[in-house]
């Protein structure tokens, strides 16, 4: 009987050296173990801080673990200063934000990951409570410009999957300055008269990838900005809003170019634009190039393919100046559906850069269920296949 009592004990010592429950347990820190409530009203900040800390000391793969609830974050709020490049945050719960729109509304981010590498951000609510904001540009008052919701900065290998952002201030997700950024599944709602909240907004970033995503929102789906280079949407649904955009470009003399873009499987409803390129008329030395749109769905959208390279806000600093912005190398495939206006194809290009290599293939968009049109200025291309309406190159 001792013999048999003391080789269980012996076996208890291996098992627990080669499968340490200490180990285990500690990878995954729990928001509420540092004092987090899931009532909606207790400001959680620095338990999320706390338990964010405690993960990047660790030196295996560790989670920060936000169990069902509602949890305020009360503050703006900056992940950074991680050693560890393997934590996952899984939000099973809501994240909220203050009310009171002022609280947050002058911060660039209410939530933001800066100078992080090898971060994944699974699940969740963001709730940024944007519509009082929102009530206060509409009426013309004097407002906080607002915070975006998510903002990913300086930060490579990051993957954000199934997260949902509600109501944001202003935009709702912001990548900017990072490489190897993987969003799935992101899902996106605000009402379709928000003001300024962009969906999706990448800029001075490379390596970029968004699949599987449906947006809702009062401004652009998804906005590409200077910098972006070797980015890959697919499967994007978006509507209403105001479309997918590259730009404004152009805005300032000195600015980094957007190459390398593909647009595959979209559907656009209801949408202010379809596929969008548009720059400052104004000088600059940026540009726009390799770019496709292929297998697009519009329906019942204002502009489905557009050019506007005369954007010019207020006709401020910029009429008749002509963009300096040089677009090239964009072809648009497969594209096929409604315009909710009779020209359903305008590249309104600049005339000091007139835009050329322009390429559609395989094209029928129609208005009330006639043939639309298409309206040229500065703009050379070619055409293969069927195209409806018929090129204005």
């Amino acid at each position: 009987m001792g013999f048999r009592f003391n080789s269980m004990i012996l076996s208890f010592v291996l098992v627990s050296l080669l499968y340490p429950y200490d180990q285990a347990a500690a990878a995954t820190y729990n928001v509420v173990n540092f004092g987090a409530k899931a009532d909606g009203k207790t400001n959680s900040g620095k338990a999320f801080l706390s338990a964010w800390a405690a993960a990047c000391a660790a030196s295996s793969p560790a989670t920060v673990y936000a169990p069902p609830g509602r949890y305020l974050l009360g503050n703006a709020i900056t992940f950074s200063d991680c050693k560890n490049h393997a934590v996952t945050f899984r939000i099973d719960a809501t994240v909220v934000a203050p009310a009171d729109y002022g609280v947050i509304g002058n911060a660039a981010n209410w939530i933001e990951f800066k100078g992080v590498t090898g971060v994944s951000v699974l699940g969740g609510v963001l709730d940024a409570q944007g519509t009082g904001l929102w009530a206060c540009k509409n009426s013309g008052k004097n407002c906080p410009s607002g915070a975006t919701t998510l903002g990913v900065t300086g930060s490579n290998n990051i993957l954000i999957s199934g997260l949902t952002s509600l109501n944001s201030q202003m935009f709702h997700i912001v990548i900017n300055g990072c490489e190897n950024v993987k969003l799935q599944g992101v899902r996106v709602s605000a009402s379709g008269n928000s003001p300024n909240t962009d969906g999706i907004h990448v800029q001075l970033s490379s390596g970029v990838t968004i699949v599987d995503t449906k947006i809702k929102t009062g401004d652009d789906c998804i906005s590409i900005g200077p910098g972006a280079a070797n980015l890959w949407m697919e499967n994007i649904v978006c509507g209403p809003g105001h479309g997918i955009s590259i730009g404004s470009l152009g805005k300032d003399l000195k600015e980094d170019g957007v190459q390398n873009v593909t647009v595959s499987t979209a559907t656009f409803t209801g949408t202010q634009n379809g596929v969008r390129i548009k720059s400052w008329a104004r000088a600059s030395n940026g540009f726009a190039r390799d770019i496709l749109f292929q297998h697009i769905v519009m329906v019942n959208v204002q502009n489905p393919i557009f050019i506007d390279q005369n954007y010019c806000p207020n006709n401020n600093n910029c009429p008749n100046q002509g963009s300096g912005v040089k677009i090239s190398d964009v072809t648009y495939q497969d594209i096929h559906g409604t315009s909710a206006t009779e020209v359903a194809v305008n590249f309104d290009c600049s005339s000091k850069n007139p835009c050329s290599r322009i390429k559609l293939q395989d094209v029928k968009l129609t208005y009330k269920n006639k043939v639309a049109e298409a309206s040229c200025a500065h703009a050379g291309g070619t055409t293969v296949g069927s195209i409806q309406p018929a090129s204005c190159f």
